[in-house]
């Protein structure tokens, strides 16, 4: 008899068997979760900023660059300033950002962030829109806002958002490699953790939405044999297909991922096509992670409602930034899922994930790290430090940033 993963825990007998990301025991919860559960968390208020008890009205909102950097700052009429890093898609969406994202907030007040950002969807129609490229927008302008708040009431944006509750955050590496062999790949792995002294990795499978093809012939197979072996039990490990597969396809592999435990699949099918996602889901006992594309809030409610992903993985850029964020990791958490945010800010990407991570409880155990602190760990007060395989999480006000950093002093406007 074929015994998927929701008649295995409806059997009873999954409870003692599901892996979670982090590789430990996840309990089994049920196939749905209510509906009105789901909508009352994620429209709980989200902002702790009642100390704050005169307007803060915006002024202006402007972008900068710095050779590849660009920067959103926000300076209020009273004179108090945020500012906030994009990712690089700044250099060609930064139209939206300045001709319909901007000037919604414009002359309101800071302290109303919840409710603009979900009132700059429907100014100048920019619901028609909607997706990663209107949603970067709202994030930085967020982002920037954030910070603002954050140096006025001298706390970190972790606090603003609930309360900071971990002040470290362990991460994973990953090779972004597809066309390496088997044995190159775990070379290059085992570097990674040899560098870093991470906890975990993630390796690539697919080749990237390629309808089932393999970047190599037989590399997926070749290198889920070889990589628990190669790098020991105690490592965790992930494996991403960025949306290489059709179901059928997808539950070949993540039998083999479980067989050979792997601790979580990514994005297994289009990240767009959810039944597909769903139906892996139903096939297979390992956590399916998936939603670094979505920009909807009702799709992730689906996704959430109906278990088609058990690791969700909102972008804190591509999905509107911290606020949505949040409201996604409200849901999952009422469902018993953990959030592992994907992060597409290179730079200080992995920054934006250290403020999430350190207030958000069903955070995951271990998030991505693409290398950059060299360069900008000395941007915040105090230098951000990777020991042990974890970060220290800004603590400075706002997100942490300092106003002497080279970057900042020789930033200029974006016409």
């Amino acid at each position: 008899m074929k015994l998927n993963r929701r008649l295995f825990i409806k059997s009873g007998l999954g409870a003692a068997v599901l892996p979670t990301a982090q590789g430990c025991l996840r309990a089994p919860g049920p196939h749905k979760t209510n509906i009105t559960r789901l909508d009352k968390a994620a429209a709980a208020p989200v902002l702790k900023i009642s100390s704050i008890k005169s307007p803060v009205k915006i002024a202006s909102i402007e972008l900068l660059r710095n050779l590849n950097n660009f920067f959103v700052r926000t300076t209020s009429t009273d004179g108090a300033v945020g500012v906030a890093v994009t990712n690089s898609r700044a250099a060609y969406l930064y139209p939206i950002l300045q001709q319909l994202v901007a000037p919604f907030f414009l002359g309101r007040d800071a302290r109303d962030l919840e409710s603009l950002i979900d009132g700059v969807y429907v100014y100048r129609n920019n619901y028609k829109l909607s997706g990663v490229a209107l949603w970067c927008c709202v994030a930085w302008v967020e982002f920037s806002i954030l910070d603002l708040l954050g140096k006025i009431m001298d706390k970190p944006v972790g606090e603003l958002l609930g309360g900071v509750i971990r002040r470290e955050i362990p991460i994973y590496v990953a090779s972004g490699n597809r066309h390496t062999t088997p044995q190159q790949e775990v070379d290059i792995l085992a570097k990674h953790l040899e560098r870093t002294g991470a906890g975990a990795v993630k390796f690539k499978v697919g080749g990237r939405m390629s309808n089932n093809a393999d970047s190599m012939p037989g590399r997926s197979e070749g290198l889920i044999r070889l990589v628990r072996k190669a790098l020991g039990d105690k490592v965790t490990i992930y494996a991403d297909a960025n949306g290489s597969y059709d179901c059928r396809k997808a539950t070949e592999l993540g039998k083999l991922m479980q067989a050979h435990n792997i601790n979580m699949f990514e994005e297994p099918c289009p990240f767009d096509h959810l039944e597909q996602t769903r139906c892996v889901a139903d096939a297979l006992l390992i956590p399916i992670a998936g939603g670094e594309q979505e920009t909807s809030l009702r799709r992730f409610r689906w996704m959430v409602h109906n278990d088609a992903v058990q690791v969700v993985q909102p972008d804190l850029h591509y999905n509107g930034g911290f606020i949505r964020a949040i409201r996604v990791a409200r849901m999952a958490a009422e469902a018993g899922q953990t959030v592992i945010p994907h992060m597409s800010g290179g730079g200080v990407g992995y920054v934006d994930v250290l403020h999430f991570a350190s207030c958000t409880p069903n955070i995951g155990d271990f998030h991505e790290y693409k290398g950059g602190l060299a360069q900008t760990g000395s941007w915040y007060a105090p230098p951000l430090r990777l020991k042990n395989g974890a970060i220290n999480v800004p603590t400075g006000p706002g997100l942490g940033i300092t106003t002497e950093a080279d970057i900042l002093r020789n930033a200029k406007p974006v016409e």
